[in-house]
C-alpha cells in the first residue's frame, strides 16, 4: 500500500480498530525477529517462516543414497561434455546444481547424507570454478572454489579440499600473482601427503605448471619429474575419476610448462603428444595448439606459430573458451 494508506493502517492496528492482515504478520515477524504470540497476533495463527522451515528440513531427510547418485551421475555427464563441448553449454546447468544441492546440504540433519551431499557439492563446486576459468570469469570461479573446499571440509575429504585448493592456484596464475600461485601449490601438496599417489602426483604437475610460470624453471622441472615418479601404474581410482594423468596427459602438461618456459624442447614434446591426445579432450587441445603457437614464436619460427595460432584459434572459438583466446591475442609473433 502507499505510504498515506499505510500511516492509515498503523493507526488502526495501534489503536486496535482492525487485526493486522496474514501478509503484513509476516512481515512484523521478519522486521522484530519474533514469533506471532510475541507481537499480540492471534496464537492460532501459523508461522510461515516455521513452516517453511520445516518443509526445507521434510525435503532434505528424503534424500538418500539413490539422490546422491543421480547427482553424481549428472556431474559425470557435464564433464564429459565440458571436456568435449566446452563448458559454455553446462556452466548454467551446474550453477542450478549447486544451488540444489547447497540447499538440501543446509537443511539435512547429522543422520542424513550431509557428506555424500558435500562431497557431490564439492566436485560440482570445483567444475563449475574450472569452467568459470575457462570463460575468463575470475571472480565466480574464485567463490566457486570457496564453496568447494567449504564442502570438502564439511565431508571431512583431504583428497578433495587438496585438489580444490591447487585447482584454484590458477586462478591466480591468469592474474599474474604467480609466487602466491606457487604457495597455495605448495600448500595443497603439504595437505595431500598422506593421500592417494595419483593425486599427489596430479598436485606436483599442478605445482609444476604454477613454477614454470613464474619463471623457476629447474623448481618445475623437478616438480614434473616427482610427478612421473608419484604416478602409478594403474591411475585410475573411481573416487578420483575427474584426474587424467595416464597415457599423453601428464607429457602434454610438461609440454605446457616447457612453453611457458621457452625451451626449445617444448616443440617436440607437444608436436609428438597432441596426435596421441583423446579424441574428446577439445579444451586441452585448444590449449596445447595455443602452446605450440608460442614454442615457435620464441623459436622464431612466424609461420609455424602462425599455423598453431589459426588452429588453436578455430578450435577455442568452437569451444567458447575464452582463456585460450585470451592467451593467443598475447601472442607476439617474430618478424620476418
Amino acid at each position: 500500500m502507499s505510504a498515506t494508506s499505510l500511516k492509515t493502517k498503523l493507526s488502526r492496528w495501534e489503536n486496535g480498530h482492525e487485526q493486522v492482515s496474514a501478509p503484513y504478520q509476516a512481515l512484523f515477524r521478519e522486521l522484530y525477529g519474533r514469533e506471532n504470540e510475541e507481537l499480540g497476533f492471534p496464537a492460532e495463527e501459523v508461522d510461515e517462516s516455521t513452516e517453511q522451515l520445516r518443509e526445507r528440513i521434510a525435503v532434505a531427510r528424503t534424500v538418500d543414497a539413490g539422490t546422491v547418485e543421480l547427482f553424481r551421475q549428472q556431474l559425470e555427464q557435464a564433464r564429459a561434455v565440458d571436456r568435449k563441448f566446452g563448458g559454455v553449454t553446462t556452466l548454467d546447468q551446474l550453477r542450478a546444481q549447486i544451488a540444489k544441492v547447497q540447499e538440501l546440504l543446509d537443511f539435512s540433519t547429522t543422520n542424513g547424507q550431509r557428506q555424500p551431499l558435500a562431497r557431490v557439492l564439492t566436485e560440482v563446486s570445483a567444475l563449475a570454478g574450472w569452467e568459470s576459468i575457462d570463460r575468463n570469469a575470475h571472480g565466480q570461479a574464485w567463490q566457486h572454489h570457496e564453496t568447494a573446499k567449504a564442502a570438502a571440509r564439511e565431508a571431512g575429504d583431504g583428497h578433495l579440499l587438496a585438489h580444490a585448493m591447487a585447482q584454484q592456484a590458477f586462478i591466480l596464475i591468469d592474474l599474474d600473482e604467480t609466487a602466491l600461485a606457487v604457495e597455495q601449490f605448495a600448500a595443497a601438496r603439504d595437505a595431500a601427503v598422506d593421500t592417494s599417489a595419483l593425486l599427489r602426483a596430479w598436485l606436483a604437475a599442478a605445482h609444476g605448471e604454477g613454477l614454470a610460470a613464474a619463471g623457476r624453471r629447474d623448481d618445475a622441472l623437478r616438480a614434473f619429474d616427482d610427478a612421473a615418479t608419484l604416478l602409478p601404474s594403474d591411475p585410475a581410482e573411481p573416487h578420483l575419476s575427474f584426474l587424467f594423468l595416464a597415457g599423453t596427459h601428464l607429457d602434454r602438461w610438461r609440454g605446457n610448462a616447457l612453453s611457458l618456459l621457452g625451451e626449445s624442447e617444448a616443440i617436440d614434446q607437444l608436436t609428438r603428444t597432441l596426435p596421441l591426445l583423446p579424441p574428446d579432450f577439445n579444451r586441452a587441445r585448444a590449449g596445447m595448439l595455443v602452446d605450440l603457437a608460442y614454442a615457435h614464436a620464441v623459436a622464431g619460427d612466424r609461420d609455424g606459430a602462425l599455423n598453431y595460432a589459426r588452429q588453436a584459434k578455430r578450435l577455442a572459438s568452437q569451444i567458447k573458451s575464452d582463456r585460450q583466446l585470451r592467451r593467443l591475442g598475447r601472442l607476439v609473433l617474430p618478424h620476418k
